[in-house]
């Protein structure tokens, strides 16, 4: 007897084994390995999970042997997991990340597939994710944003599920979702700290004031979704290690307290042996100040309003070109329209009012505070799912030969921008690919850009040190920008023009996909600008246990030494600090148990004439400090170079 599976579950299958395969392409192949990890946060967060593991601490985190208290610990836990399973390595740190944003994509699509009743828009949903610029360049540095999109993306899917099941009105919402909700939130805590929570919390309140219209219907729906044993399970998964980090770094001595002085307010700093403890610097000082722009030490920067918001269209391009026609979907008027009741609101328009205030919360929430390019990302998912329901319906109208077709001619009008935008960019990396040269292979890249520091504040500010005279490295991932913009947004406007919009979807997908690996090529050719990891190559073979590393400026500037080197530990040295006793290692440097690694002109010119050996990182853009005896040559990458008060052996 011959089993006969029904098509929408094939369908379904096929749409999953498609987005594996290019997951695994794109996200866990050779992307894992390349390029090294990063200087600043990539390897910053790779080492707090590899002294994760060594120290067996689960509990309170280490930075270069130093307490890291701002962060709370499910990254670092899945990291140092993965260490664990398959060995400390480039590959092991990247790979809970990889594997976040394949669970996102398979939500996603799952995600969009009930909500729109459509395969197709699920295979949307989690082709736009998959190819989405934004979530493609914020896992190439190692951040826990992916995974705060992932536990919000399923908090409110659990959400959506208990609303699309609530009729009869007298049954009860399934307590295992109301549970999931809680258990997701949860996580998200873990993960990216309180907003874990309020965006949620936020997200819902929003959308059942807005589809009860009343105070009491809005109570009344809270008290059905079984809060008391819901709450409960949030604080089983969130309150423990919250407890026991508290309990593990205590204040010590008398740090001092927040005061409003001449019209401002004034937060103490700390001294050696007087700090706030973990839940004063973690809640009021990362949470708190940090949102009221107040937070100590001040070495951040902010991203302005018109910037953030513009760079929305670049994170989602080229599906940011349907953007707006997505929004239109969502009831806004309908909603807030007063004297509106809950059945003037159909099940679809409910899900698109879901989805265009889940994507509006975070923006305004941080429109009001101290921002960085990647904390869009919580937005991008409701911006996928309603792009990939607009472009489902748009699909089915043209299969469907209906007219009028407003939804044909505007995916028609909209491929013809595209097009043109399209041919502009390739255009101008034709330009670079025609009137640049190619570098000789011993050229250090860092010798051909001109610095913008003030353009750091960005994650990837430093390409925009790049010039005419540096693009010539960079000829490969130009001809493949180029023909992948023309050719994919032409065969896109062919196909709608043909009224086959669901061609000229993959072919834009396909053209999306070539560009990331061509942003990849171009990432790899660029990071010995943003690595140590050749430094780090090139004084491993010399290194013993007794020597001395001195990074000279801040540990992030040259963190990768630390990741690869694998230097802090039970019978290894820390690196040490010229000149650099700020950011992440600031405040946890002045507990009374932090490690003497920062060193100042005279101690540096003891280490330099004792009988230790001694590297220095060294940025060729700084001054060299005034160094007692001589100094020798070791290496130079990427505007870096490691000097040594002892010649090379080898």
């Amino acid at each position: 007897m011959q089993t006969v599976i029904p098509s929408s579950i094939s369908s379904t299958n096929r749409t999953r084994l498609i987005l594996l395969v290019l997951w695994f392409i794109i996200y866990a192949s050779f992307t894992l390995v390349t390029p090294p990890l990063l200087d600043d946060a990539d390897s910053v967060h790779a080492e707090v999970a590899r002294e994760m593991l060594l120290r067996h601490d689960w509990v309170t985190l280490y930075a270069n042997g130093i307490r890291y208290l701002e962060k709370a610990p499910i990254l670092y836990w899945s990291m140092a997991l993965s260490y664990k399973l398959f060995g400390i390595h480039t590959a092991s740190a990247r790979l809970p990340v990889a594997l976040t944003v394949l669970a996102l994509a398979l939500t996603l699509e799952g995600f969009a597939r009930r909500a729109f009743h459509s395969t197709r828009a699920g295979l949307y949903a989690g082709l736009i994710l998959l190819s989405s610029f934004g979530i493609f360049i914020f896992t190439r540095i190692i951040i826990p944003d992916a995974d705060l999109c992932l536990w919000l993306t399923l908090s409110i899917l659990c959400y959506w599920l208990i609303e699309q099941t609530e009729a009869p009105q007298s049954r009860e919402p399934s307590r295992i979702l109301c549970w999931g909700f809680a258990i997701c939130c949860a996580l998200n805590v873990l993960t990216k700290g309180l907003i874990g929570i309020v965006f949620p919390i936020l997200i819902i309140l929003a959308h059942l004031i807005l589809t009860r219209r009343n105070l009491r219907a809005v109570l009344t729906r809270l008290g059905q979704l079984h809060p008391l044993s819901s709450t409960v399970v949030f604080f089983a998964i969130a309150a423990p290690w919250h407890i026991l980090v508290a309990l593990a770094n205590p204040t010590q001595g008398t740090p001092g307290n927040i005061a409003f002085t001449h019209g401002h307010w004034s937060v103490p700093l700390p001294t050696n042996g007087n700090v706030h403890g973990w839940l004063w610097f973690y809640f009021v000082n990362e949470h708190l100040l940090r949102y009221l722009n107040l937070r100590v030490p001040r070495d951040y920067d902010t991203v302005p309003l018109a910037l953030f918001l513009v760079l929305i269209l670049i994170w989602l391009m080229p599906w940011s070109a349907f953007l707006l026609r997505a929004f239109a979907t969502v009831p806004w008027r309908k909603a807030f329209r007063p004297l509106v009741s809950i059945r003037t609101l159909s099940q679809n328009e409910n899900t698109h009012l879901l989805l265009g205030l889940w994507a509006l919360i975070p923006l305004l929430f941080f429109s009001l505070s101290t921002r960085q390019e990647y904390y869009v990302l919580p937005a991008l998912p409701p911006m996928m799912l309603l792009i990939a329901a607009w472009l489902d319906r748009e699909a089915t109208e043209a299969e469907s030969f209906i007219v009028p077709n407003p939804l044909v001619r505007a995916g028609q009008r909209i491929s013809v921008v595209l097009f043109a935008l399209g041919s502009i960019a390739a255009l101008i990396a034709g330009f670079f690919v025609l009137h640049s040269h190619p570098p000789n292979p011993e050229t250090d890249l860092a010798s051909l850009l001109k610095q913008n520091p003030s353009d750091y504040a960005l994650s990837f500010g430093h390409f925009l040190d790049l010039n005419a005279r540096a693009m010539g490295a960079f000829r490969t991932p130009l001809i493949v920008t180029a023909t992948a913009l023309f050719t994919g947004t032409l065969a896109n406007w062919l196909c709608r023009r043909n009224y086959k919009p669901h061609f000229g979807n993959l072919w834009l997908a396909a053209a999306t996909f070539a560009f990331l690996l061509a942003a990849h090529t171009g990432l790899q050719i660029f990071s010995p600008v943003l690595t140590s990891y050749q430094l780090a190559n090139a004084i491993a073979p010399q290194l013993k246990p007794d020597d001395i590393i001195i990074i000279h400026g801040e540990y992030e500037s040259a963190s990768t030494l630390g990741f690869y080197l694998q230097r802090p530990g039970a019978e290894t040295q820390p690196l040490h600090i010229f000149e650099g006793r700020s950011s992440n290692l600031w405040y946890g440097s002045y507990f009374p148990d932090a490690p003497p690694i920062f060193e100042d002109a005279t101690s540096l010119k003891l280490k330099w004439t004792d009988r230790h050996r001694v590297f220095l990182w060294q940025d060729l853009s700084q001054p060299l400090p005034d160094l007692a005896g001589r100094t020798y040559f070791i290496a130079q990458s990427g505007g870096k170079e490691i000097l040594s008060n002892q010649p090379n052996p080898y």
